[in-house]
């Protein structure tokens, strides 16, 4: 890998921990805070990065996009989320990575993108979440206040390097008592513990929230229909779900999940909270529900506000440009809270904006399907929560260029996975996050999926045991011009978006 001169690295060490200092004030300053100068950060961030990060550099290169040739924070080139699959994305001395995490990620099923962060992004990617945590899903929380939380997700002991563990053990930490508990272990769901710490609420009146995966979710609250059991439980009691859902438990729309979840647990809808998490961008985004109503706002279409030290935008599938709000396109994000990684990173979740660009909502993933671009069959509307009038609107979406979407379709020796590999993980491959959930949930009955299990929380302990030992080469500048992401190197970059500061 190529060095930096030893002059240019202190310089650049010294701007990566000023970036820090500045975006974790911005952080504390809390999610309606607005940061001045967002342009001029990420035009700082983008040369940090362009210096220190040779892989970042070769991309950018390959784009003919450098630091001083752009000035606005839409300009700073997209990193598809494929390249942290073949490539060490990191802007820092990566023998100083304290953390690992795989990504799930929806287009190559033998790869999974490691994303590292140092001492510095550790508490960049914990400070965001925990400010988005209690602005989102606690925030008739005073400082300081606690409650219960029951995790209905693998423990980081069990996954260590699964971002949706660590997490939500982050969650239990800053926001729960001593007798909150993570609830799914490798056999599956702890029920014992999990129906007495429910029946406790409902006795003793106290509040609890539950966190977790929406498949453990909608599988817990089918066997409590077929039991014919339910709670009510206490005012302030609230649920906050995340991962997705695959179908594997049959249909469940997202109406359906919340009617379940009134009827199971005795929650309304106002505390009812979806999270989503990139692995490769360090902010999480809550949709609003509960926040708007502990604020006495009327109730709207829930959407995922975008703390101002981040933006997002929908891009054209084909040109990738920015699109209005509305519009369906591939989120693309831009969060300062990425100083260890790389600023812009553009995602295979399929989504739109909202309210300026203020805000967002994911509706599905994108896969190459007969040179068209598809939601991922988890993300249909019969099954997967999602917006089927938005889905349609995906059929106008055709010619897809394959170069946008994955290197890896052009070696003719890689198969095209099957619906079935899509939705769950052939032995040898990399399960993502709700796939292990998956497994877990059905794995007392299922030979198969234990084995798929084993082998998915043995590729997260080797992640996080061994974090650096898959990482054998780098990519030259060519296979760089190839990777996604749309390196047209003449591709004019974005146009000027109204109401965007």
């Amino acid at each position: 890998m190529a060095q930096t001169s030893a002059a240019p690295s202190s310089r650049a060490d010294a701007e990566r921990r000023a970036l820090t200092e500045d975006v974790l004030k911005f952080i504390e300053a809390g999610v309606d805070a607005e940061v001045p100068d967002f342009d001029d950060y990420c035009l700082r961030m983008f040369a940090m990065q362009y210096e220190v990060n040779p892989i970042f550099r070769e991309f950018c290169d390959a784009k003919k996009v450098r630091p001083g040739d752009v000035s606005r924070w839409e300009d700073v080139p997209l990193v598809y989320n494929d390249m942290f699959k073949t490539h060490l994305v990191a802007s820092f001395p990566v023998e100083k990575a304290v953390m690992g995490c795989l990504t799930g990620g929806t287009t190559s099923l033998t790869q999974r993108g490691r994303i590292f962060r140092d001492e510095d992004g550790k508490r960049l990617v914990f400070g965001a979440n925990r400010m988005m945590t209690g602005s989102y899903l606690f925030p008739d929380f005073e400082q300081g206040k606690r409650c219960r939380i029951l995790i209905l997700a693998p423990s980081p002991e069990l996954a260590p390097s699964m971002g949706m563990a660590i997490g939500m053990d982050q969650t239990r930490r800053a926001f729960g008592t001593d007798d909150s508990m993570f609830l799914l272990g490798k056999s599956g769901i702890d029920v014992t513990n999990l129906l007495k710490a429910l029946r406790e609420s409902e006795a003793s009146g106290v509040p609890v929230a539950l966190i977790g995966a929406t498949s453990a979710y909608v599988y817990f609250f089918q066997a409590c229909r077929r039991k014919k059991m339910s709670f009510r439980l206490p005012p302030g009691s609230r649920i906050c779900d995340g991962g997705g859902y695959r179908g594997r438990f049959g249909p469940v729309s997202r109406d359906d999940y919340y009617a379940m979840v009134e009827e199971i647990l005795g929650i309304p809808q106002t505390h009812c909270v979806n999270v989503l998490g990139e692995a490769e961008t360090a902010t999480n985004l809550f949709d609003d529900a509960l926040r708007r109503h502990v604020k006495g706002l009327p109730p709207r279409k829930r959407t995922r506000p975008v703390p101002r030290w981040s933006r997002v935008l929908a891009m054209d599938i084909k040109t990738l440009q920015p699109l209005p709000d509305g519009e369906v396109g591939l989120l693309a994000h831009w969060d300062l809270a990425n100083v260890p990684t790389v600023l812009a990173v553009i995602t295979d979740n399929l989504g739109y904006t909202t309210d300026g660009g203020r805000g967002c909502e994911m509706v599905g993933r994108a896969k190459l399907e007969n040179g068209k671009v598809s939601p991922l069959p988890d993300e249909k509307p019969i099954s997967a929560m999602g917006d089927s009038a938005i889905f349609r609107m995906l059929e106008t979406y055709v010619n897809f260029s394959i170069e946008l979407k994955m290197m890896a379709a052009k070696d003719p020796k890689v198969a095209t996975p099957s619906i079935r590999e899509e939705i769950e993980a052939r032995p040898g491959s990399v399960a993502s996050c709700p796939q292990v959930v998956d497994e877990i949930l059905v794995s007392q009955s299922d030979a198969e999926a234990a084995k798929l299990r084993d082998a998915a929380l043995q590729t997260f302990k080797d992640q996080s045991e061994r974090p650096i030992d898959w990482y054998k080469g780098e990519a030259d500048a060519q296979s760089l011009a190839d990777h996604p992401a749309g390196l047209q190197s003449e591709a004019p970059g974005p146009g000027p978006i109204p109401g965007k500061s």
